[in-house]
């Protein structure tokens, strides 16, 4: 069948439901996007050089105030949580899967590792309880908020 030729029925609807006056779904509004981390930490760019060197020398010009605290391992912790996700699943994989996740080397690889947890949880326990786990450790990556598919400009 020519796609040219569907009857009104099959994409009037579509059509309808993007227009700016719809209300849209509820799916839309309750996904947020999870991202890799940056790909180089943020201590390794020009910008993250210079609050370091600026912090080390403010805090030569004023030594009274108090030394900044130093930031936490986030691999480390990233790597605890995700093992604690695993801790009442026994099987090969989820043996396979602690081990890719001791070996992984920054929380991108993590990042990578999020869809091989959630096909064990899925498997090893259910999918209701793989999505509450992998919900949790989401919080270790970057999120954006969905993009819309129309945007309405008034004037």
């Amino acid at each position: 069948m020519n796609p040219l030729h569907a009857p009104i029925a099959t994409w009037m609807p579509r059509w309808i439901s993007r227009l700016p006056g719809t209300t849209p779904s509820t799916l839309m509004h309750s996904r947020v996007e999870v991202c890799p981390p940056e790909l180089f930490p943020s201590s390794l760019s020009w910008r993250g050089r210079m609050q370091r060197w600026s912090n080390r020398l403010l805090h030569r010009a004023a030594p009274w105030l108090p030394a900044p605290a130093r930031p936490v391992n986030r691999l480390t912790v990233a790597k605890a949580e995700f093992r604690d996700s695993l801790t009442d699943v026994d099987n090969a994989s989820a043996r396979d899967l602690q081990e890719r996740i001791e070996r992984a080397r920054s929380l991108r690889e993590m990042w990578h590792l999020r869809p091989s947890l959630y096909g064990v949880l899925a498997m090893g326990l259910s999918q209701p309880e793989a999505e509450r786990r992998l919900a949790r450790l989401n919080r270790h990556f970057p999120t954006r908020a969905p993009r819309t598919a129309l945007v309405t400009v008034e004037s």
